[in-house]
């Protein structure tokens, strides 16, 4: 029987680059499903439960994409509504990689140092920064989620949307009012996760090559990459006492949790891979 993974996108188009993850994750057949909302899932659901029996669904699942990572969340929910007593595929929600970039970035820097009772700091509160932050928590660590001075941004400035999500999760936000107030927020945070818009710096060096701080993630590789003095191939590179770990340096790793996560849903029956269980399966493969 063929592996078929149902691709639940938000988006006008199905991501291609989940389609291809997917196929290189051994999966034999690959359904995408643009523009899809709680309101119009049930028949797409439905159309694939059914065919193969409950048995047949070890070899169905799920996968909920697309840039925007709220609506993804909306279409993940309500999917495993849809699901009932024997009929449970397992599913899984990475929304614009979200949840597996966050999973592999904490995994490698906790491999490089002790999280549990110190304090990190992560800038910006968008969805990546914040499931940084929720897996952070998670490993015992004080979070403090930082949104971007407002000299490091192109054009207008205004208050960050992702702020009250933030504050609702119950992190502590800080609006530093310049770079300056940045640098010195950080100080005495033992990591640093900077995830910030593509291609706009948000981080000087200044504020990373001081005393307290032993790591430095970058999640941008465009150019310019978001954090001075972090090459994107930075692989946990030592400097002045800092680790440094850049974009690209989480990408391949992303990419084996992202991979493996779509073999474990064919591999136990009703596998609902959320970022707790992202994180669970970064934690066993990185």
């Amino acid at each position: 029987m063929k592996k078929i993974l149902i691709q639940l996108d938000t988006d006008p188009h199905p991501s291609s680059f989940d389609a291809i993850t997917a196929y290189d994750s051994q999966v034999d057949v690959v359904l995408g499903f643009a523009e899809v909302s709680p309101e119009n899932l049930d028949g797409i659901v439905q159309g694939a439960i059914f065919p193969r029996g409950p048995d047949g669904l070890a070899n169905t699942a799920f996968w909920v994409g697309g840039s925007k990572v709220r609506d993804g969340e909306a279409v993940f929910e309500a999917a495993q509504k849809l699901f009932f007593g024997p009929f449970k595929p397992s599913i899984m929600l990475d929304s614009d990689g979200s949840n597996t970039t966050a999973a592999a970035a904490v995994a490698l820097v906790r491999r490089a140092v002790k999280l549990k009772d110190n304090g990190a700091a992560v800038i910006g509160v968008g969805p990546v920064g914040l499931r940084t932050a929720e897996l952070l928590r998670r490993e015992g660590t004080e979070v403090t989620m930082l949104t971007f001075p407002p000299d490091t941004m192109k054009g207008s400035h205004r208050r960050a949307s992702g702020i009250p999500v933030a504050e609702e999760a119950g992190f502590k936000v800080v609006e530093p009012e310049s770079s300056d107030a940045l640098d010195a927020a950080l100080a005495g945070h033992v990591a640093v996760f900077a995830a910030g818009p593509a291609g706009t710096q948000i981080l000087r060096r200044s504020g990373w090559a001081q005393e307290g701080v032993r790591v430095v993630v970058d999640y941008s590789a465009a150019e310019p990459v978001g954090v001075e003095g972090v090459d994107r191939t930075d692989d946990l590179e030592e400097e002045d006492d800092v680790l440094k770990l850049g974009a690209l340096a989480v990408g391949a790793p992303k990419m084996k949790v992202q991979k493996r996560c779509v073999q474990r849903m064919f591999e136990e029956k009703g596998t609902v891979m959320n970022l707790e269980g992202i994180y669970d399966v970064a934690l066993e493969v990185l």
